[in-house]
């Protein structure tokens, strides 16, 4: 398995788009899309985030994510993780955040990196914290139809290994 990691492409974003399979799915990738995600919300988010990353596995897209907070020296958050729903527990998600991590601390000098995830994606509450994040605060968050949901915050509080 050849692994590797580079900028997002426009001839990407096709891809990208289809790993959401679901209303639920799209919501835990990017909230304020409307469902289906299409190619121009994608763009649009892309645009006003910083190091829009995909990871490839045998030269094909497995995953994709960026920052949608970064500072030099200050803190790095990631967000718009998803990855192939073929290859959901084959680890991509947590090589695909820890390059994220990596990227935060060399690229931007990040002190801190944080992240942030919805009470009932279970997938992701059960990766951050074996990729060393812990929960710092809770805040409520209206879903699509209204529902209370928590979203759970987190920040990296021991490096994983990169």
């Amino acid at each position: 398995m050849d692994v590797r990691f580079r900028a997002v492409s426009e001839q990407d974003i096709p891809r990208i788009c289809s790993f959401a399979r679901n209303e639920q799915e799209l919501f835990f990738f990017f909230p304020a899309a409307t469902w289906p995600l299409t190619e121009a919300q994608l763009r649009d988010s892309i645009a006003q985030r910083s190091d829009s990353t995909v990871i490839e596995l045998d030269g094909v897209v497995a995953g994709f994510a960026n920052f949608m907070r970064w500072e030099e020296q200050g803190t790095c958050t990631i967000g718009n993780v998803i990855v192939d729903p073929q290859l959901r527990g084959a680890g991509m998600a947590g090589k695909l955040v820890r390059h994220m991590i990596a990227t935060a601390r060399g690229k931007h000098r990040a002190s801190e990196v944080t992240l942030s995830c919805f009470n009932t994606n279970v997938a992701g509450l059960l990766l951050y914290p074996r990729l060393g994040f812990t929960p710092y605060a809770i805040d409520e968050y209206a879903g699509k139809q209204g529902e209370r949901l928590a979203l759970i915050r987190l920040r990296l509080t021991q490096a994983p290994g990169l």
